[in-house]
């Protein structure tokens, strides 16, 4: 059972990126400053991985006695997004960041949206998604007219109500907008945004629909497909990959409900990769500035790890890690140009390695090509070789128990 499992803690990041200013994010760390906000934070399954190695975390102390390895990585592509990170991941650095509209989208693309769905817009502005339906999600009742906004990230975002919009028009809505933001605007999202309530108390659903660019080549994904290995997408990541590279995509509303359907996935998929991504530390609460939530979110995940943990089984190897940050504790509802964690456990992972800081996501690609026998990536450093202990007999990849 040769598996390796990535779960991707969404905006969980580590501070420190060396552009960070051009960004505008000097002196985010998303959960170091999460820590400082709570006065400390208890994690003692990420400690002893090592968390408290990589950033001075109240209450996350350094350990001398890792039980796996652990280091940062940082981001090479433009960008500090979701489809950035995660392509990176999988072996793609993105050059040229994807477009963005500080002040709304051009007058062209709004009528060319409007004459699509045949109807009216409200919002076209950034704007935080529970604060816009706080503010317009009554007229949009009352009109029929959807919400569409963006934020600092590459994101046309079109809001509606569930008994108003049914999510089948407001998905085939998304589709029309997605074919419209082509070319000069490529935004790498199209998100369907549907929620429900009354004026006053609006709530965001779970079933949310993105519509994401394809990546420009194939990924690391779509070699371990080609190779015949099996590549399982948990939450969000079928729609982070346009569906490119994934031969199983599971749904999942929330966090909780990510790990459970990864641990089945552990205990029932063949060899390859298990990819999941835990959104609520983006969407809930780093969005949201709610350090309290995003510290609830941790120690949620830390209390399950042991779980996950005694799923895994001899030549499983697993990498947790985040896609960028999103510091609950800024005055920016936005996403922070910050290095990720990167911490690596499992049954023949060497204990206490530093794997120091990364130059690039792209080393897990490089990674994933190395432990399954694969051509190397063309971009990114393995470290395969610094984190498996030999193992007596292998499989096809590099330390994998036959």
């Amino acid at each position: 059972m040769n598996r390796l499992i990535i779960i991707v803690l969404d905006g969980a990041g580590i501070g420190g990126a060396p552009d960070a200013a051009k960004y505008g994010d000097s002196g985010s760390n998303t959960i170091a400053n999460t820590a400082r906000v709570l006065g400390g934070l208890n994690l003692p399954n990420l400690q002893r991985m090592g968390l408290g190695n990589l950033a001075d975390i109240q209450g996350v102390v350094p350990t001398t006695d890792c039980e796996g390895s652990y280091g940062v990585m940082l981001e090479k592509s433009a960008g500090k997004d979701t489809i950035t990170g995660h392509w990176e991941m999988a072996g793609i650095i993105t050059e040229r960041p994807f477009p963005t509209y500080p002040h709304g989208f051009p007058p062209d693309v709004i009528e060319a949206f409007e004459t699509a769905i045949g109807r009216g817009i409200l919002g076209n502005c950034p704007a935080s998604g529970t604060e816009i339906i706080a503010q317009l999600g009554a007229e949009h009742m009352r009109t029929g007219k959807p919400i569409v906004y963006t934020s600092a990230d590459s994101v046309l975002q079109i809001a509606a109500h569930e008994s108003v919009i049914p999510l089948e028009e407001l998905y085939e809505m998304s589709l029309a907008a997605r074919c419209i933001m082509t070319g000069a605007h490529n935004v790498a999202r199209v998100i369907a945004r549907p929620f429900i309530g009354e004026p006053g108390n609006f709530t965001r659903t779970y079933n949310r629909k993105d519509f994401s660019l394809k990546p420009p080549r194939p990924t690391v994904l779509d070699a371990l497909l080609a190779a015949r290995f099996s590549v399982t997408g948990i939450g969000k990541i079928g729609d982070i990959f346009a569906y490119q590279g994934i031969d199983e995509s599971i749904h999942t509303e929330g966090n909780l409900d990510s790990i459970r359907r990864t641990v089945e996935a552990i205990n029932t998929s063949a060899p390859g990769l298990i990819f999941a991504n835990l959104v609520d530390f983006d969407s809930k609460y780093g969005h949201r500035n709610d350090p309290a939530g995003f510290g609830i979110g941790l120690r949620e995940f830390d209390d399950h790890l042991p779980e996950i943990q005694s799923a895994m089984q001899d030549g499983d190897l697993m990498i947790i890690t985040a896609d960028h940050g999103v510091d609950p504790t800024t005055e920016s509802t936005d996403h922070s140009r910050e290095n990720v964690p990167l911490l690596v456990w499992g049954p023949s992972v060497a204990r206490g390695v530093d794997l120091g800081p990364r130059t690039t996501f792209a080393d897990i690609a490089a990674t994933i090509t190395e432990l399954f026998g694969l051509s190397p990536w063309p971009v990114g450093t393995s470290f395969a070789h610094e984190v498996l202990t030999p193992s007596p007999s292998c499989g096809r990849g590099l330390g994998w128990v036959g």
